[in-house]
């Protein structure tokens, strides 16, 4: 393997993600990739029946999530800072990341839930052991920053992960749609990994299958916004490149950063959960006297 998607939203991103999971599957099968992450939007609803068909067709299975950050901290809930969120790309390295990604996306539903479901970095910092960290698409914090101009802002960030993660589990997150935001954050995170010290990965934030898909994410976008699909709808995706993209279309968008792509099989290595089905765990409770 040298090559795998690490970040894909399936049906259970809910009026966003048009990939379903049989298909999704099946063109992986077909693509000749061996593994695949889901990574959906604030929510793991869909973990259990991609984790047995992508088992079943003989794909690695890599469980995450993407989850919403808050701007300050996820018990604010002011309409100014409460419904500004980043995203953040969380994987499953073992048991343990698991237990800790279930109490993360929980909480953020629980306790951080405004607009949408959020988490804080110190909900993350309690809870990092046995994840991998990916600094997510132009909505995440490290290329908001970039995007603002604020690298000093970023690179604190990346520093904080680091501190959280370590080196060797915490990735920039390099994407290509043909996006003229891209260029510019692209080019920053590849003076910044040189600077930290930390590596980069290349994914390509799947929302469809096929290319021709994007017409039915489209759909969803409007049927969320409630908007028709001729109105201008600033959630609507400026180009057709969400799709699950083969390894050669990878290497021609990366070939400037060649160890981005090598980096996502690595990544999937890395990652070695598995469920028990079957087996009661009842939780421990002591009684009183």
């Amino acid at each position: 393997m040298s090559f795998a998607h690490l970040h894909v939203h399936t049906e259970f991103s809910f009026l966003d993600g048009a990939c379903r999971i049989p298909a999704l599957i099946s063109r992986v099968k077909e693509l000749g990739q061996t593994a695949v992450a889901i990574t959906d939007h604030g929510g793991m609803y869909g973990i259990v029946d991609f984790y047995k068909q992508a088992k079943e067709a003989g794909i690695k299975p890599v469980i995450g999530c993407e989850v919403y950050t808050a701007a300050v901290n996820m018990y604010n809930k002011t309409h100014e800072m409460g419904n500004r969120t980043g995203h953040l790309v969380l994987l499953v390295k073992n048991d343990t990341g698991y237990q800790n990604l279930i109490k993360i996306v929980s909480s953020g539903f629980t306790d951080g839930f405004y607009y949408k479901p959020r988490v804080d970095f110190e909900m993350i910092k309690r809870h990092s052991d046995g994840l991998i960290c990916l600094s997510a698409c132009l909505a995440g914090d490290i290329p908001q920053a970039i995007m603002a101009d604020d690298i000093d802002r970023a690179k604190k960030l990346i520093s904080d992960y680091i501190d959280v993660f370590g080196k060797e589990n915490f990735f920039l997150e390099v994407q290509d749609h043909g996006i003229a935001e891209q260029k510019k954050v692209n080019s920053a995170l590849i003076r910044l990994s040189e600077e930290f010290g930390v590596g980069l990965v290349a994914t390509n934030d799947a929302h469809y299958v096929e290319k021709s898909d994007a017409k039915v994410q489209k759909v969803l976008i409007c049927i969320q916004t409630n908007h028709t699909l001729d109105e201008p709808n600033s959630l609507e995706f400026p180009t057709n490149e969400f799709y699950l993209k083969n390894e050669d279309e990878m290497r021609d968008l990366f070939s400037f950063v060649t160890e981005a792509i090598d980096k996502t099989a690595k990544i999937a290595d890395m990652c070695s959960f598995d469920f028990e089905f079957g087996v009661t765990k009842l939780p421990l409770f002591t009684s009183p006297n």
